[in-house]
């Protein structure tokens, strides 16, 4: 008996030995080191890609080609407004389906973060609060305020219950290894004084009390409390970030910007790959484990969702372009980055750092556990001049603004500064299938007073007016005049002015269309004038007020407006009339919208009439049909020569256009606006285009895309070629080959080289789709090039000087030498 005893304890000691080994080795937890994962501790590469934001036949693909760039987290938000667009509704289905994406990710083997704010910026209408919350008697948003604390929690209770029901979190066996609450609240922290303090502290509490089986994370929070980890955003996180809030936690980067969002009326925005890699080797070189770009695919604001005047395109240069298509070089140059980091993981993870400061421009930080690992980060701070770091006992060169990662204390296998990866180049081509569309269109009734249910002494609030369910709301007004009331010389005209706190509007009189006025992203408010005829009797001003999205950042959101509040006219004999107060009738959206005109069904409720001219075309609906063009590429719709409207394909709503808001550079901000391939059918596809203003619908092109121009451009000095590597069990070897001696391309999709469009060995300059020949030049450049390209799916070029000429024949033999080359890509013979 006692015997048994014995074994029955041993047995009994043995399972709670195991009980706690599992234990320790599932979930995630933290030191001042690095993120630690099922007891491992890890380097993160992470990615912000938003579901909503594509349909979900696209999330595979998405996902997979951020694994294949070297991520091994997804990022995303979660979207309040289209979970509970009505307060007690809830939708997660389509691509709202917030549980099947973050399952996507886990079948990847990637991590994932949810950012469940519930306040989430991220450019999106009000910042991610439904508009019904707004309308909660004596709230103030993201303040310690009752109302808006009691719902804020209800709906993070909601989110974190449905994840823990699926078993989504790490400890569960699910890929989520972190969550956020809030979201750069100190930003607007002040505004709130007390109440501010209080809510973020009481934030914290609600959000680790509702599930603590992974870490919760601020980012931009100074003061994030104790159980909080504070984390960056920003561009150059290494030299802005203090620190997170605490000892024991890790350096984290939630948001590392791969370029800009657009509003309309902007130009490009654009990020160097070169830059973003600098950015990202200088946090790991300081003790950095996370970084997430923001974003690593944009994609698309479909329908009404963007924030104020916020384009349908999001993030279009992010290492994945609007269309899920390689942005290369910053897709490659980045992957590079992360095997680089990777082979330097033990190192970083477990060495100890230290740090040699040459001078103010140049240092050396060498991560080293004595006898084992060492991984070294040579960095050259300046921005315009190179330099030569010599590192135990060798000489580095160094361009200007890198850094170098030897992964072996001795040899470089990655400059941030020295692009290997090809470029590629963007193309819009019309579909051979669809070249002549044929319209026909629908015109709106501009409405008088009496048309309008809804009355009012003085123009309502658009907001409040609209409650977020239409960008358009109509206002109309009627006054008397006599002849004696009017201007008695035929070439002055009374002005019609309109002060608007926002966004824009299109003005009638008498239903003749008068003009279009608008504000911009740093000022809403404009005021409209026109000149106008009015005639002696009854006479009719109606107004078209619209909204861009609302707000999605700043203090005191709910106390945000919109829409007319000023109405004059200016030039009566009498001097000007303010009929601000002449009673006003006021009806949300435009009738096309109310009978769904954009669906099959709903288009058969009006009558259509062909276009067979120019037309004036404000509040015009426009439809036309088309079949899924040829192939597999992306779709587009070029609409660079209408105005400013919407767009449906089969009903669904591909989102704003606004051709006629010209950037700086005398351009749309957006031209091509993506059509998912889910969307539509083989043949009888339904496009309808409502025009708020006047256009040319039959310039409207659907284009194909596709990133079938590859481009390399390469210098000598790029990191050399290691004939051999002494540890055995990593991948160093075939990094290093990889990334060694000459420029290698390969075309998308298994296409082949078809043409080579440009090779220049010396010094050519430019940018894929438009390099140039410098002043030296090789003359055997395209004979080389074609000889390793042409037909092949992908190949390998040299840079060495004795493949292109003879020593005695160089024509420029005391410069660093780039090769340049352009090639197309096209279907497989």
């Amino acid at each position: 008996m006692a015997i048994s005893k014995r074994l029955l304890l041993l047995a009994l000691l043995s399972l709670l030995i195991s009980c706690a080994v599992g234990e320790k080795t599932k979930g995630v937890t933290y030191d001042a080191r690095s993120m630690i994962i099922n007891g491992e501790r890890e380097l993160l590469f992470s990615g912000s890609i938003h579901y909503p934001r594509m349909p979900p036949e696209m999330w595979p693909d998405i996902i997979r080609k951020a694994k294949e760039g070297g991520l091994n987290v997804i990022e995303t938000y979660v979207f309040w407004n289209i979970h509970e667009p009505v307060q007690g509704q809830f939708n997660f289905e389509g691509n709202y389906d917030l549980v099947r994406f973050i399952k996507e990710i886990g079948r990847q083997d990637l991590y994932a973060t949810l950012r469940i704010g519930p306040y989430i910026e991220a450019e999106w209408n009000q910042g991610g609060f439904p508009y019904w919350l707004r309308e909660v008697p004596n709230i103030t948003f993201r303040s310690y305020n009752e109302p808006f604390i009691y719902h804020m929690k209800k709906y993070s209770e909601m989110i974190i219950e449905l994840m823990k029901k699926e078993k989504l979190f790490a400890p569960q066996g699910g890929p989520i290894i972190m969550a956020q609450i809030e979201n750069e609240y100190n930003n607007v922290q002040l505004a709130y004084r007390e109440n501010g303090r209080k809510y973020i502290e009481w934030a914290a509490k609600m959000a680790t009390s509702l599930y603590n089986g992974v870490p919760w994370i601020m980012c931009k929070q100074k003061d994030a409390p104790p159980e909080i980890i504070n984390t960056c955003n920003g561009r150059h996180c290494a030299d802005t970030f203090k620190g997170p809030n605490g000892p024991n936690k890790p350096s984290l980067w939630t948001e590392n910007w791969t370029a800009q969002y657009r509003t309309f009326g902007d130009p490009p925005s654009q990020r160097a790959a070169e830059d973003i890699a600098f950015s990202v080797a200088r946090f790991f070189a300081k003790n950095g484990t996370l970084t997430n770009y923001y974003m690593y695919y944009g994609g698309t604001n479909y329908g009404r969702t963007s924030s104020s005047f916020v384009t349908t395109r999001y993030y279009d240069e992010a290492p994945l372009d609007e269309f899920g298509l390689l942005r290369e070089p910053k897709w490659s140059h980045l992957r590079d980055l992360h095997r680089a980091l990777r082979l330097s993981r033990r190192a970083l993870l477990w060495g100890t750092p230290s740090v040699q400061k040459i001078n103010e421009d140049l240092e050396i930080t060498v991560y080293e556990k004595p006898g084992t690992d060492c991984a070294a980060f040579l960095t050259n701070n300046h921005t315009a001049n190179t330099a030569i770091i010599k590192f135990r006992g060798k000489e580095y060169f160094l361009p200007e603004k890198s850094v170098s990662i030897l992964p072996d204390c001795k040899t470089v296998v990655y400059n941030t500064q020295m692009v290997v990866s090809q470029h590629n180049s963007r193309n819009f081509m019309t579909s051979e299938k669809e070249k002549n569309l044929k319209w026909e269109m629908y015109q709106e009734k501009v409405p008088t007073i009496a048309d309008l249910p809804l009355k009012n002494k003085v123009p309502l609030e658009l907001y409040t007016l609209t409650k977020d369910t239409s960008d358009y709301a109509w206002y109309s007004t009627s006054i008397n005049f006599d002849r004696h009331d009017l201007p008695m010389r035929p070439d002055i005209l009374p002005v019609l002015q309109i002060a608007s706190m926002g966004h824009a509007l299109s003005a009638y009189v008498n239903g003749e269309f008068i003009g279009f006025g608008h504000g911009n992203n740093i000022e809403k408010s404009f005021v409209f004038q026109k000149p106008i005829s009015l005639k002696p009797g009854t006479n009719t001003i109606t107004i078209l007020a619209e909204t861009v999205g609302f707000p999605n950042s700043g203090a005191y959101m709910e106390k945000r407006f919109a829409g007319p509040r000023g109405v004059t006219i200016q030039g009566l004999m009498a001097g000007t009339l303010d009929i601000t107060q002449n009673n006003w009738g006021h009806k949300v959206g435009v009738f096309g919208e109310k009978e769904a005109i954009f669906t099959e069904e709903g288009s058969k409720k009006v009558q259509w009439t062909p276009v067979t001219g120019p037309t004036k075309g404000a509040v015009t609906w426009y439809k036309t049909y088309f079949n899924a063009p040829e192939g597999t590429n992306p779709l587009a719709l070029k609409m660079d020569k209408m105005q400013k409207g919407m767009m449906w394909v089969n009903g669904k709503s591909i989102g704003r256009y606004w051709s006629s808001f010209l950037s700086p550079l005398g351009r749309p901000t957006q031209s091509e606006y993506h059509i998912p391939r889910a969307f539509l059918k083989p043949t009888n596809n339904l496009l309808v285009i409502f025009e708020e203003t006047g256009g040319l619908p039959e310039t409207i092109e659907i284009q194909t895309v596709n990133r079938d121009t590859i481009c390399s451009i390469i210098t000598e000095y790029h990191p050399p070629h290691v004939k051999s590597w002494e540890r055995s069990g990593t991948d160093f070897a075939s990094v290093v080959e990889d990334l060694k001696s000459g420029a290698h391309l390969n075309c998308p999709d298994n296409k082949i080289i078809e043409k080579v469009e440009f090779a220049s060995y010396g010094n050519p300059d430019g940018a894929c789709g438009n390099l140039v020949v410098g002043n030296c030049n090789s003359a055997s450049s395209l004979r080389v090039v074609e000889e390793k390209c042409l037909g092949k799916n992908s190949c390998k070029i040299p840079i060495e000087r004795e493949v292109y000429d003879e020593p005695s024949k160089d024509p420029c033999p005391n410069i660093f030498k780039t090769l340049a080359v352009q090639m197309k890509c096209g279907k497989r013979k």
